[in-house]
């Protein structure tokens, strides 16, 4: 008896919001893995990656899959994937150890660019600018978090001195949720943010305390979206308690300098945040997922689903999710430019 008013309330409350009910049609589900790594190139190319040494690579909207185990990385957890076409991509596994990949085949041969088996050694995200340009981010070692560059599309991979990079404080590290905790702000620069028992935004030499939860392994900034250099919105939350909606959002217009906190936050923890068009954004979570059509101030909860990842297509407006159990979807209905 007490379901049915729980269920019509949930009902009319998605019918209730103009254009946002039956948002998310399913893709594919059931793959043995987890995915977190989601790369797309335009409205019909599609890759994602994930644990067991999955990639899934789809030419036709997700219509069709390509399912692909890496020769050799079986059991790697590829959190993070950027692909350039449909032929080219480069792949991140997280550790033991982390390893960089690049097909220029659609999957069919993979060469080993990257290797690093450094005692807690943690990859968590890659970002690139162009096809050339782009960054690899990694847990702190010896303190200090780790960065490595590219200039040749991933076909090599450069360090970036110890002693030149950020520090970490005790507890502070980063989440590898959904490749999207580094971003790019600027031409040929970025900025990460870090999680745990600490919550930060990085920026050239600036330090910047995020308002989110933190203060454990579990809190903290999960993911930052980058509409230009000045506007930017963090979500993160506590991913063991992950229909908490405190301090799991913040905004700025400012570079960090300042922060708002949502009037209505996203309705528990969120691991991914995007920007598809200007101040509308979707995020996702193990609780849900959320948009917001200014810019992060009011967010409305449109599906239950559980998704890791939420990425637009690169060259189109197709905005697509990927989470556990093989699950890839898309977003239908996007609300309308003004």
């Amino acid at each position: 008896m007490r379901i049915l008013p729980a269920l019509l309330a949930t009902c009319i409350f998605l019918t209730s919001i103009p254009g946002l009910a039956q948002k998310i049609e399913l893709l594919t589900s059931g793959t043995h893995s987890s995915f977190r790594g989601l790369s797309v190139v335009n409205d019909k190319v599609i890759w994602v990656s994930g644990s067991n040494g999955t990639i899934g690579r789809s030419l036709d909207k997700g219509k069709t899959w390509q399912w692909i185990i890496v020769p050799g990385h079986e059991k790697k957890d590829f959190r993070d994937i950027e692909a350039f076409d449909e032929h080219t991509a480069v792949i991140m596994a997280i550790a033991e150890p982390a390893v960089i990949l690049k097909t220029t085949d659609g999957g069919k041969t993979w060469k080993q660019v990257y290797f690093n088996d450094t005692p807690g050694m943690f990859l968590d995200a890659m970002e690139f600018w162009n096809k050339d340009s782009g960054i690899v981010l990694g847990d702190p070692v010896k303190g200090r978090f780790f960065v490595a560059r590219t200039f040749d599309g991933g076909d090599s991979w450069h360090e970036i001195p110890a002693m030149e990079l950020p520090v970490a404080d005790s507890g502070e590290a980063c989440f590898a949720s959904s490749g999207t905790n580094v971003r790019k702000l600027r031409k040929d620069e970025a900025c990460f943010i870090s999680g745990g028992r600490r919550s930060r935004l990085f920026i050239r030499d600036q330090r910047i305390d995020l308002p989110l939860l933190q203060g454990k392994e579990s809190t903290g900034a999960n993911s930052v979206a980058v509409q230009d250099k000045d506007h930017l919105v963090v979500v993160g939350g506590d991913f063991t308690h992950d229909t908490a909606r405190e301090k799991n959002c913040a905004l700025t217009n400012d570079q960090g300098r300042t922060w708002i906190m949502p009037a209505e936050p996203p309705h528990g923890y969120r691991s991914c945040v995007e920007y598809f068009e200007k101040d509308k954004l979707i995020c996702c979570g193990t609780s849900g997922v959320d948009i917001s059509t200014d810019g992060g101030i009011h967010w409305q909860f449109i599906d239950p689903g559980s998704f890791h990842v939420c990425r637009k297509a690169k060259k189109g407006k197709s905005v697509y999710l990927a989470g556990s159990g093989g699950r890839v979807a898309v977003i239908k209905s996007l609300p309308a430019s003004d």
